[in-house]
Order: C-alpha cells, then sequence, then structure tokens
C-alpha cells in the first residue's frame, strides 16, 4: 500500500456534472432540484459488455457506448496502449503532413475496400460527411461550371449534426428550429416497405423507390445533381435496410445519370452488419465517397474518414497551374495520431477474434428471438436489421400501423434500464414515429448476453403493454 485512502464518494462529480456539463439529447430540468433519484448519470467504468454507474449498478450496454460505437466492448488494454505508446512517441501535427499510424492504417483500411483508394482524416461523422459535400461542390465548380451542384439525400436518414449535414437530414424533428440551411440538398423518397408508399412488395417495391428517385433527378435536370447520399441501413430513422433489388439499381441511376454516389457508413462501417467490413459490400455497390467514425476504432480515440476512389482524387491533382486545383480543406483534429493508432488495433482485433463472423451468427440469433417476441408481443409490428444492428418498432395497431405514443416506448427502454439493460429508442427523429427500439450490441456478444438483453425487453413490453 502507498498510504493513499481511495474515495468511492464521488458526491463532488455529480455535483461538478449537474452544474457544469451539458449533456446531449437529454432535457435537463429532471436534475435542476436535489432529489438524488433525479441525478444526473455517470458511467464510471466499463469491461467487456458491461458498464457500471456512479452507484456501482452495474448495466449490460446493447447500444454500444449509447450510439453504435464501441464495436469491440470496453476495457481493450492493447488499443489504450497503443495510443499511450503513440502519444508519447508523436501526438499530433497538421494533416498536411503524414503520420506513421495515419499512413499504416490508411493502407490497412483500402485493403478492405476495394475500389476505394485514398483516405481524409476528420475528427466525427459529421464533418467527414461535410468533407465529401465540399468535394462534390469543387467537383461541380471545376468540372461543370458550377451547376451540378445538388445533392440529393434519402427521407429518414441522417448525416450529422452541423447545419450542411442537417441540411442533408431525413429526419425533420432533428432540424426542428435550425433552419434556415443550406441551398441545394434535395430529398428523395426512403424505401421502406413496412410503411410502404405503394402497393408493392419485395423487388417491385424497390424498383419504385429507386423510380421515385430518378423521378426526383428528372425535375432538378440532371446536370444539376452531383451526387447522392444514402446510409447503407438508415439508422437512427428506425434501423432500415433497404428491400432487395434496391442497391443495384440505384447504382444504375447514378451511373447513368454521372451522379457521384456517397455511402455514410458512419453507424454501418467497420463490422456492424457482419460478414463484410461495411454495409455497402454486401450489395455489390462501388460508391465514389465512402465516410465512416463510429466504430473506426470503437470510442478509444476520436476519428473518423472520409474515403475516396481514385476518380474523385485525380480531380483534384489534374492541373498543376491552376492554384485552386486542390481540396483546400483542413480538419484540425484530423492530425491527431491517436486515432489511427486506436484503430489499427481495433482491425487487428476484429480480425483476430473473428468478429465479423460472430456478427453474422449472433445478428441472425437475436433477429430471430426478437421475432419470437413478435409472435408473443402484438405491440411489435416489426423487427428488422442486419447483423447486430437491429430495429423492433412498436405499433398500437398492426393492421393500421398506427404508431404507439413515443412516451410508451421511452418507457420500455427506461424499463430495460432499471432491469441493468440498456437499449436505445428512436430518439426525436421523424415526427410520430419515434416508436422503433433500438439494437446495436458490441461484436462481441454472446448468446447468453442476447438472451438477457431480450428477456429484459419481453418483461419490459410486459409491464408497459400488458
Amino acid at each position: 500500500m502507498d498510504g493513499k485512502v481511495l474515495n468511492n464518494d464521488i458526491t463532488q462529480v455529480v455535483e461538478a456534472d449537474r452544474a457544469h456539463v451539458w449533456h446531449h439529447l437529454i432535457q435537463h430540468a429532471p436534475w435542476t432540484g436535489t432529489d438524488p433519484k433525479a441525478d444526473p448519470r455517470i458511467i464510471v467504468e466499463g469491461r467487456g459488455m458491461r458498464v457500471w454507474d456512479q452507484k456501482g449498478k452495474e448495466h449490460l450496454d446493447a447500444v454500444s457506448g449509447g450510439v453504435w460505437t464501441v464495436n469491440v466492448g470496453y476495457g481493450r488494454e492493447r488499443i489504450a496502449n497503443a495510443v499511450r505508446d503513440q502519444l508519447i512517441q508523436l501526438p499530433y501535427f497538421a494533416g498536411s503532413t503524414g503520420s506513421i499510424p495515419g499512413a499504416l492504417f490508411s493502407e490497412k483500411l483500402i485493403s478492405k475496400m476495394p475500389g476505394m483508394s485514398r483516405v481524409y482524416f476528420t475528427n466525427s461523422g459529421s464533418e467527414a460527411n461535410e468533407k465529401a459535400f465540399k468535394m462534390v461542390r469543387q467537383i461541380s465548380h471545376k468540372r461543370y461550371g458550377g451547376k451540378k451542384y445538388k445533392i440529393l439525400y434519402r427521407d429518414r436518414d441522417y448525416h450529422g449534426s452541423t447545419l450542411a449535414t442537417m441540411s442533408a437530414g431525413g429526419q425533420d424533428e432533428r432540424g426542428a428550429q435550425y433552419g434556415p440551411f443550406a441551398p441545394g440538398f434535395i430529398r428523395v423518397p426512403h424505401c421502406m416497405e413496412y410503411r410502404a408508399q405503394w402497393n408493392l412488395t419485395g423487388e417491385a417495391y424497390a424498383e419504385a423507390a429507386v423510380n421515385a428517385i430518378e423521378e426526383v433527378i428528372k425535375a432538378e435536370g440532371p446536370d444539376t445533381v452531383g451526387a447522392l447520399c444514402l446510409e447503407p441501413v438508415t439508422a437512427g430513422g428506425g434501423v432500415i435496410p433497404a428491400p432487395e433489388g434496391y442497391w443495384p439499381r440505384v447504382q444504375e441511376l447514378c451511373r447513368k445519370y454521372d451522379i457521384l454516389l456517397h455511402i455514410d457508413e458512419v453507424v454501418c462501417g467497420v463490422g456492424r452488419t457482419g460478414t463484410e467490413w461495411f454495409g455497402y459490400q454486401h450489395y455489390g455497390v462501388e460508391p465514389d465517397f465512402v465516410t465512416m467514425a463510429k466504430g473506426v476504432a470503437s470510442g478509444y480515440a476520436a476519428i473518423a474518414c472520409c474515403v475516396t476512389n481514385e476518380k474523385v482524387f485525380e480531380m483534384f491533382r489534374d492541373d498543376t497551374t491552376d492554384p485552386l486545383n486542390y481540396f483546400r480543406d483542413i480538419s484540425t483534429f484530423g492530425g491527431c495520431t491517436a486515432g489511427p493508432a486506436a484503430a489499427l488495433e481495433n482491425i487487428a482485433i476484429i480480425e483476430e477474434e473473428g468478429l465479423l463472423e460472430n456478427t453474422t451468427k449472433m445478428g441472425d440469433y437475436m433477429i430471430d428471438q426478437l421475432r419470437a417476441l413478435q409472435d408473443k408481443h402484438a405491440v411489435i409490428g416489426d423487427v428488422r436489421g442486419k447483423g447486430l444492428f437491429l430495429g423492433a418498432e412498436l405499433v398500437a395497431d398492426r393492421t393500421s400501423k398506427e404508431p404507439v405514443d413515443e412516451k410508451m416506448a421511452q418507457a420500455v427502454v427506461a424499463d430495460c434500464m432499471a432491469q441493468g439493460v440498456i437499449i436505445g429508442v428512436t430518439n426525436r427523429s421523424i415526427p410520430g414515429f419515434n416508436n422503433t427500439l433500438c439494437y446495436s450490441p458490441a461484436l462481441i456478444a454472446t448468446k447468453d448476453d442476447i438472451d438477457e438483453i431480450v428477456s429484459a425487453t419481453d418483461k419490459a413490453l410486459t409491464k408497459v403493454f400488458g
């Protein structure tokens, strides 16, 4: 012993949090009093799939850090050690120069992404998407006299919280009270078959959904549309995979009208959907931009990337006589070396532990268990997802598909939390449709973990809905 006394009373920490921290995505009014039951929750420690709060209560985390991030679980010393070693050697230098972890991670990442070739480092998914938008706009000026500047985005998709990315946001409640937004961002219809916009199913529905995108392109003028930005599986808009046949037709459409295809993998990337490293790879898509963030380093360091193919990259170095002919952009913390150092270890863990295969296996098991819950609880209208990225939409009536009141969906989440299991729910996204329970356990999840998550959901549904 060194004579030091460990202080297990973190009342001061709680009060400092209450007085000074502005939390994300939450109303602070309940924390203004002195009732200890209304204290802000502070997560103190994590190991594997488990986290502990300031009161010592253990929780099974079924949302990977709350927002689909901690893909390889908590307590990975090898990642922490790699970050520590790198910070001592070199913590930062601006991205106009290179770094050892940046070069090595780029090489490793591109080896997982056939057809892609260049990695632009940023500090968040929102910023990564903005970089792609800026590249599209600069290409428009360089190649098309500034005319081909419009960026299409899909209803229900989400691409970030900056004003530019909210301009490309298909979740109206997230954008409420933050306008006016940037011009040149055009919405196209969603592809959610459960909330069908046409009396069709399967590939016929997929064809109609892509035809609807084409109608928007024609109405805007194909010579004005520079890019189409899509999530491979819509995340916060309700965990929505596209129907079979959708993606090949999207690819055809982009090639037909010379439109750059931007795939937002901020949630789906780096193993979340199983089998493949990225969501788009399940569908044979060949994108021009791929953006990623959350799972790239599993939250052990901040890192995001905008990855392009060589065709896009060449457009920024084809005329050395033009002083504007390069991407005149910088991301300050894109020069941090901790992110790529952590990301290299993150990928190594996924490879060595077979976590892509585990994600597929456990994802199949979990969706079967959720569908068994659907048979038991009439309030579950639809179960959907891919890999360990799943959703269960709650409805008041299966025939009409009327969504449950969002407070009741939130009550299910709260009851699971009381049981010691953290699940999610669509949050201030689609007005009237914040009714989908969200699950994204770490890629290390076992059957026992999934059974515990599903059991807690079962008990919560019974308590809230009977």
